[in-house]
């Protein structure tokens, strides 16, 4: 099962089926460097929605600044649950649409469909990823558009998954711009996990290493921490069970991997001791993942049945 929350990516080039054409004026690289990526941390969208809102006080009103950092406020509602404060401010952004420039446009959709998928209404965020994509694609917003792809991916039936990373992977390869090129570790892991939702767990390891050897090159402990535990989580797949626990606790005793607070990783040492047949050993760590994990509000609402499993597992009463 994919493991969106964690993340929250070949060789075969595909026709984009894009309605607009690149022309040349177009084809210009986007350096995104006022996109103010660098003040997200997504495990903290709290703390993120702070900085942005610190940013946005220092930039004039409906300025592009000003709207890009308020689909960025959006997002972090969104991945709080909070989809009404979401829609809101994205209300605002709407307005403005027909004058902004196509980045706003690009992000704006992005979000939109963002909290449109994240509620579970997977229609709606499939047509805005789909305009996105479009217009990013047309525009030279190599970025975006790659993102736009890969959540195109979460929201297209298994059969058109493939097509759709497909053609963001072809995009970050020939892109100039060197910050869309860090989309790989992501686009791997993405096709990877849709091999794995086909069962075809051999195809899925495969991409799963390239993940991680993307994420070691690029050197990030985050990045490098979550293909370790793909990896690992792969071969309990393929009954690799001494394999896959070996990586798991790996992970638990890895300081500079930040793994000895995971519920993920403490669920799946749990997990493969009970393959194992070793389910006394297995009983603390199941509690260990459940104390970690019942209080995450994307599991409540989509993994409750996994979060019994660690609870009685873990003997939690």
């Amino acid at each position: 099962m994919r493991v969106a929350t964690w993340t929250m990516a070949v060789a075969t080039i595909v026709s984009t089926g894009c309605a607009f054409q690149r022309t040349k004026e177009h084809m210009t690289m986007d350096t995104t460097r006022q996109d103010y990526a660098d003040l997200w941390e997504f495990d903290n969208p709290a703390g993120s929605g702070t900085r942005f809102k610190t940013e946005l006080a220092r930039v004039a009103p409906d300025s592009e600044a000003a709207l890009q950092l308020t689909t960025q406020i959006a997002r972090t509602h969104s991945l709080r649950r909070q989809f009404a404060e979401a829609h809101a401010l994205l209300d605002t952004i709407e307005a403005k649409l027909p004058t902004s420039t196509p980045k706003i446009r690009v992000r704006y959709a992005l979000e939109r469909g963002r909290t449109f998928n994240s509620a579970g209404d997977k229609a709606r965020a499939k047509a805005l990823f789909l305009s996105a994509w479009e217009e990013a694609n047309a525009t030279g917003l190599d970025y975006y558009a790659i993102d736009a792809a890969h959540m195109m991916a979460f929201v297209t039936p298994p059969a058109e998954q493939h097509a759709w990373n497909e053609r963001a992977l072809a995009l970050t390869e020939r892109t100039p711009d060197q910050r869309a090129k860090s989309w790989l570790v992501s686009l791997y892991n993405n096709i990877g996990w849709t091999y794995h939702d086909e069962r075809d767990y051999q195809a899925a390891l495969a991409m799963f290493g390239k993940a991680l050897a993307a994420a070691e090159a690029q050197g990030k402990p985050m990045p490098i921490r979550i293909a370790r535990w793909t990896v690992a989580r792969c071969l309990r797949s393929l009954g690799r069970y001494d394999e896959a626990l070996r990586g798991q606790i790996a992970l638990r005793d890895a300081p500079k991997l930040d793994g000895a607070n995971d519920g993920y990783v403490y669920e799946e040492i749990g997990e493969n001791l009970v393959a194992l047949n070793r389910g006394g050993e297995a009983q603390p760590n199941f509690a260990q993942a459940y104390a970690l994990l019942k209080d995450d509000k994307t599991m409540q609402a989509n993994e409750a049945a996994r979060l019994e499993r660690m609870r009685v597992l873990g003997g939690v009463r």
